[in-house]
């Protein structure tokens, strides 16, 4: 494929194909890549006067339910007419013969995206507010009927922590480097503690401050980004996994835990708990063991980084600085149910 500047795409021809499908634009074209650990590669194209991000596969071959950027377009889509703030989406593109794999442009939205949860740069007296609007537009995601807005197929309805119990053991069996004390009793104990796994919701599966984009200026969150992992899931897993922050340090994937929360005006977990539950209105409680699922999970993430790591087919530079953490969270996991 022809290259097209900084992009690596064929420029002309992905502007010739957008010119068709979205006739009108006055002239004018560019087309950026976005810095980032983004596992879709994300560029900002500009059409005329119209200002867009556009997400791709990557190159090469994949796994068969990796980097499902239609899935990504359908529940952004399906979100666009609720009160869950997405990006509003302009069309998917499955032709392969444009810029060499399946792609899709959503509006681009003004704001601030954070890398770690402690929100820095950001005034004191702001951060409370800011997390509370990160919860309550979790809650909001929550209250979402699947059904009313075409994702009732979205995923399996119920059993979903059994599911994901299961899926991560096998991981951990597939990726481990060592033996860990921590993952065996945890993967001993969450099947039989998990009890009643019956709620479903439209679930982000990845929910946290560095996915999300707040308003150039107050607490709004103006988009909930990367929806990648998204399916139909338990809420209080998205919950979870939001909470992992209070239970890990900044050098620990940029968690906020250890830190004078007080004088930074970051909430506690229990305020973030009680915002979500107001705004979701399911009535369901975060327990231990949803928050020991949560970062039994992240160690498995981790064990998986240090596997490709050693192999030398890690995709984050960074992949052999982080690979320590699996036995961190793992600790930390069992730390949560204890």
């Amino acid at each position: 494929m022809a290259g097209g500047g900084v992009s690596g795409l064929d420029e002309a021809r992905l502007e010739a194909w957008l010119r068709a499908a979205l006739p009108g634009h006055a002239p004018g074209f560019t087309l950026t890549p976005i810095a980032g650990g983004q596992s879709n590669p994300t560029y900002f194209l500009t059409l005329g006067g119209e200002r867009l991000v556009l997400r791709k596969q990557p190159e090469g071959a994949l796994l068969p339910s990796a980097h499902a950027i239609d899935r990504e377009y359908r529940v952004i889509s399906a979100l666009a007419g609720t009160d869950v703030p997405v990006p509003r989406p302009v069309l998917y593109c499955e032709d392969r013969g444009v810029i060499g794999t399946p792609f899709y442009l959503m509006c681009r939205v003004d704001g601030r995206v954070f890398a770690t949860a402690d929100l820095p740069g950001v005034a004191p007296e702001d951060r409370r507010a800011m997390y509370r609007a990160l919860a309550e537009a979790l809650g909001r995601l929550h209250r979402v009927d699947p059904d009313a807005v075409g994702l009732g197929d979205y995923g399996r309805k119920g059993g979903y922590f059994a599911r994901q119990i299961a899926r991560w053991t096998r991981q951990w069996e597939a990726t481990k480097q060592a033996e860990n004390p921590d993952i065996d009793w945890l993967i001993a104990t969450l099947p039989g503690a998990i009890g009643e796994d019956a709620a479903t919701a439209i679930s982000h599966g990845d929910y946290r401050v560095g996915n999300v984009m707040f308003a150039p200026e107050g607490p709004e969150v103006a988009a909930v980004l990367d929806w990648e992992l998204s399916t139909l899931g338990h809420p209080l897993a998205d919950l979870a996994h939001l909470c992992m922050a209070w239970h890990s340090a900044p050098e620990e994937y940029g968690g906020i835990a250890g830190l004078d929360r007080p004088a930074l005006g970051l909430p506690e977990q229990a305020e973030v708990e009680e915002w979500y539950g107001a705004a979701a209105g399911h009535g369901l409680r975060l327990e231990p063991v949803h928050m020991a699922f949560a970062l039994f999970r992240f160690a498995v993430v981790f064990e998986g980084i240090a596997a490709r790591a050693k192999a030398g087919n890690a995709a984050g530079a960074n992949a052999a600085e982080v690979a320590h953490l699996s036995a961190v969270f793992a600790r930390h996991a069992r730390r949560a149910m204890d």
